[in-house]
């Protein structure tokens, strides 16, 4: 195995790429992403292995035969193949950051290519990835990688070194993938974080942290395009997708609240780790299909205070994240103290706590889970929340939380007076015109999809004074075929 000193000196990439590059950068990256799992969880002989690793194989010859070449590399939150940056798009959000993830916590920068790797060597270097050498520290973790594949007769890769260059390649991003570039790093922190906690480590909250003034900084410039970026769902992820998400809603919730910045940063951190007493929940618990016994839903519930002693497992510096513990407590508890856990004496929940209850519910209720096969519609979701005393949520947060959203949230798929299919792409700047959304047409009166859909806002009205087009009802977004991500990422 050469040792890879000459990395150093290739030179460094800032370029997006040219688009036919973009979609082979794509299809290499989600090959590989997909190649992982099929390893992860089949035998080497299964077929879908065996289709996987030739789908990869195929997809860097593309890349080399190109390029004259074919590299995977990390620069800081950013995947690069060969010099094209990743775009990232909702068909590769989350192969960048589960591989992002992986490099990370292998101790490597990227990988390189020396010819056309047989199958074997794909499957034994996947399997090392999946399996670094932790009992070493991460500077350590390339060299003891690079000596497993000698020993395992592997010399068709080079292993790079880390790099963190990081700051300058955000400069010539728009509004909107700086927002996906956030969306990814918070993933990828979040799903660190987990894992970790899970494995016995104590990750530090310094790169959290990070990651929570990105999100932050997104709201406050863009809330659009982050809050539509809560509409990506990704099954094999949903909890780490799910604790994003939960992060940016209850941000943008806290700042329509008129929370303070710092006060923005605080509830962001909470939000994001609100989950993290799931890290000591069993999986196979946590992945069960169908309805939970009483005994495994008790097991499931205990995710609130466990998550109060992970975090104070939790290396910071001297520094408790307090109101992280009291809302990862809280949040599923109800305004009388109903829901769990149990508490044995009266409290008044934290605002914190009433905020990310909010969030986490609509998020929880409109994403497809192992057990929730048929997620409800958005709007359902919201007129639910508003109309049920039952649920327990602070009326005042849930009406801040439609102000926010609109009567008909993002991602919410409508049918308007002109017959025309839409999907709402943000709620109306105009604070009056809550069921006005700005939509995107789908299709017209006639049921046929068209080809480039424009953004209307339903406050547009025709020379007589009346609305152009006023929503009617709103419609599963499954029986089109629509995957709402697609218009988001």
């Amino acid at each position: 195995m050469t040792m890879p000193g000459s990395a150093g000196t290739m030179a460094r990439p800032d370029g997006i790429g040219d688009p036919s590059g973009q979609k082979a950068a794509r299809a290499f990256v989600v090959a590989m992403n997909s190649a992982i799992r099929a390893v992860r969880l089949y035998p080497v002989e299964n077929a879908a292995v065996q289709k996987a690793i030739a789908e990869l194989g195929n997809t860097a010859d593309r890349v080399r035969e190109s390029e004259g070449g074919c590299a995977l590399r990390r620069v800081g939150d950013y995947l690069f193949v060969n010099e094209t940056r990743l775009r990232l798009t909702f068909d590769n959000y989350a192969a960048v950051a589960s591989l992002l993830g992986m490099f990370r916590e292998a101790g490597i920068g990227g990988i390189g290519l020396f010819d056309k790797p047989q199958p074997r060597a794909w499957v034994v270097l996947l399997s090392f990835l999946q399996s670094p050498p932790l009992e070493y520290p991460e500077e350590d973790r390339l060299a003891q990688l690079s000596s497993r594949l000698d020993s395992a007769q592997v010399h068709d890769f080079e292993l790079f070194p880390s790099t963190d260059e990081n700051e300058d390649l955000d400069t010539d991003l728009d509004a909107k993938e700086k927002a996906r570039q956030t969306y990814v790093r918070s993933l990828d922190v979040t799903r660190e974080v987990i894992t970790s906690a899970r494995l016995g480590r104590s990750p530090g909250l310094k790169r959290v942290k990070r990651a929570v003034q990105g999100i932050v900084d997104s709201i406050l410039t863009d809330s659009a395009s982050m809050i539509g970026l809560t509409t990506l769902r990704d099954f094999d992820e949903y909890t780490f997708v799910h604790s994003v998400n939960v992060c940016i809603l209850a941000v943008a919730l806290g700042r329509r609240l008129g929370l303070t910045k710092i006060q923005l940063l605080d509830l962001g951190l909470a939000a994001l780790l609100h989950d993290i007493g799931k890290s000591r929940v069993p999986l196979d618990l946590l992945n069960k299909r169908g309805q939970l016994e009483p005994e495994e839903r008790l097991v499931l519930q205990t995710h609130t205070w466990q998550g109060v002693l992970a975090m104070f497992a939790l290396p910071t510096g001297g520094v408790r994240p307090w109101r992280s513990m009291t809302a990862a407590y809280e949040h599923h508890m109800r305004t009388d103290l109903s829901g769990y856990p149990k508490v044995a004496r009266p409290r008044k929940l934290s605002l914190y706590s009433k905020i990310i209850s909010v969030a986490d519910g609509f998020d929880a209720a409109t994403t497809t889970r192992v057990y929730q096969d048929s997620p409800w519609t958005p709007a359902d979701v919201l007129r639910g929340m508003r109309d049920n005393p039952r649920l327990g949520l602070d009326p005042v947060v849930v009406k801040a939380f439609i102000n926010l959203t609109g009567i008909y949230p993002v991602g919410t798929v409508v049918v308007l007076d002109t017959f025309e299919l839409a999907i709402v792409m943000a709620a109306n700047p105009d604070a009056t015109a809550l069921s006005r959304p700005i939509i995107r047409i789908l299709m017209d009166d006639r049921g046929n999809l068209i080809d480039d859909p424009t953004l209307v806002d339903l406050t547009a009205q025709v020379t007589t004074g009346q609305f152009a087009r006023t929503i009617i009802r709103t419609e599963d977004p499954q029986r089109y075929g629509i995957n709402i991500g697609d218009y988001f990422a």
